[in-house]
């Protein structure tokens, strides 16, 4: 798809990929919602809404106060949660929850990223909990994502301690290129939501994915490719050269650090659809 690759010479380069719609066909945090009613972390009801969440977000319908209703319910909901047992849920189901929906467009794009030379970030606005094997499993070198509070007792409080959304994306993006060595110039960045203009502006390679209708009229004007990917499908059934383990253990970012979970809370607000002025990177 991009057949670029990097001379040996040049500065170093990266991709950062959003993750929900952008390399996976859901919301991550949310497709885990039956795991933890399993778990005895969430009750029916919940899962019953999250449900509705799941279908609002693919639907692209929910305004900024359903959105800000949602976080607050959200947020509350994974008060309490024992941190170990969420890791464990996610580790024990990822496979069966996330490979299926995982876009054998984006997994080429990830691959061929790597083929050039560059450097693979998801930034997401979920949970890194959840961010965190599911860059693992892509092969990513590095993982942004949104950290919640964890207490002496080892669950969440109910607090954020860094959220991976809107301007903050971008101002992670300019951290790792400062730490990194990324020439942002050179860089290539990918999102479906329009909330991720900061992250795509940042870099010289700015794609839109499965846009919502705001990020397609940015991108239209801003003359930004448009990609379209709808085929979900298993790792292990798509190229063969495509290896789980082809890169190195997965290093979470320096500004993001130890990892937490949020059980929808940080979809919710990323999906604001107010669109960012252009200068606001």
């Amino acid at each position: 798809m991009l057949g670029i690759v990097e001379n040996h010479f040049s500065p170093r380069t990266a991709a950062f990929f959003d993750l929900d719609k952008t390399v996976i066909a859901k919301s991550s945090t949310l497709t885990f919602s039956k795991s933890f009613y399993q778990g005895g972390l969430i009750n029916r009801r919940a899962v019953l809404r999250t449900a509705y969440t799941q279908f609002v977000f693919l639907a692209g319908g929910a305004d900024h106060d359903q959105m800000e209703r949602m976080r607050a319910y959200l947020s509350a909901l994974c008060k309490g949660w024992n941190v170990q047992q969420v890791k464990e849920i996610v580790a024990e189901t990822l496979h069966e929850l996330i490979d299926p929906i995982i876009y054998d467009e984006a997994a080429t794009l990830i691959e061929e990223h790597h083929t050039a030379g560059r450097d693979v970030v998801i930034v997401s606005t979920s949970g890194a909990e959840v961010v965190e094997p599911i860059g693992e499993m892509l092969g990513a070198d590095r993982v942004v994502a949104t950290r919640m509070v964890v207490g002496e007792d080892g669950c969440f409080t109910g607090d954020i301690e860094y959220y991976a959304y809107g301007p903050t994306k971008a101002e992670a993006v300019r951290a790792l290129a400062e730490s990194e060595g990324y020439d942002l110039s050179r860089c290539y960045a990918y999102s479906d939501s329009v909330t991720d203009i900061p992250m795509l502006e940042s870099v010289g390679h700015p794609h839109a994915v499965n846009p919502d209708r705001a990020l397609r009229r940015e991108a239209t004007l801003r003359e930004w490719p448009v990609l379209t990917f709808n085929r979900p499908v298993r790792l292990k059934q798509r190229l063969p050269a495509f290896s789980l383990s082809a890169r190195p253990t997965l290093v979470a970012a320096a500004a993001v650090g130890a990892a937490a979970v949020t059980a929808g809370l940080v979809w919710y607000a990323s999906r604001r659809r107010t669109v960012p002025g252009p200068a606001t990177v």
